[in-house]
């Protein structure tokens, strides 16, 4: 297990939550496209006695796009890496594992988090330019947690968006916090707190704001 030792996100006073038809020669070959594919093109032959489907290659299907996310939880050593949305949905399998790496470590409660948080990371990770995996500090945090925080810091909010799981306190491996913070507040998607003396940022999905 790695032990760290952070203060609470003092951020919880700013992120409280609130046709054409086809020729008569090709209507016999119509062929179904499979979701996430490109359909394939029909191009009529050389050869005069038919019209036949062009050659299938690389270039004629269409890779299914895929969102992917890895995290470390610093306070229980667990990762995971997973595909999170492809295909224009969400994946629930990826989401359940996600969830359970970021849960409250203090009670081992966890909570569905919110699928736009995962989204603004997608993007601040690609606005870096980094493939490196998410350094997680914070995420979901249980009432229980927030309120014993609550009593110990007069900056942590009775009605944290962390306890809502709509809210992440993060670093990023080779990318320095103030760039972070700048690639966040840059997307404009939610709050962006900024806390350099426990080398975190804080992200969430309420309006957009910053400190």
């Amino acid at each position: 297990m790695i032990e760290v030792t952070v203060k609470p996100c003092i951020c919880c006073t700013s992120c409280t939550a609130d046709n054409s038809p086809l020729p008569r020669s090709m209507r016999s070959r119509a062929m179904t496209t499979p979701p996430g594919v490109a359909p394939a093109v029909l191009i009529s032959s050389t050869d005069s006695r038919t019209d036949v489907p062009a050659e299938i290659t690389s270039s004629t299907i269409r890779r299914p796009f895929e969102k992917k996310l890895s995290f470390l939880n610093l306070h229980t050593g667990e990762r995971t890496h997973a595909t999170f949305w492809a295909n224009g949905r969400y994946i629930p399998e990826s989401m359940r594992a996600i969830n359970y790496v970021l849960r409250d470590h203090r009670t081992g409660d966890r909570r569905s988090i919110d699928p736009q948080l995962f989204d603004l990371l997608y993007l601040l990770q690609h606005k870096l330019g980094s493939k490196q995996e998410f350094h997680v500090i914070s995420a979901y945090r249980s009432p229980a947690t927030n309120a014993k925080l609550a009593e110990q810091s007069g900056g942590v909010a009775k009605n944290s968006m962390h306890t809502h799981g709509k809210a992440i306190d993060i670093r990023l491996p080779g990318r320095k916090l103030s760039d972070i913070r700048a690639a966040a507040m840059s997307l404009q998607m939610g709050g962006v707190g900024y806390y350099p003396s426990s080398n975190f940022v804080h992200l969430d999905t309420g309006n957009f704001r910053y400190w």
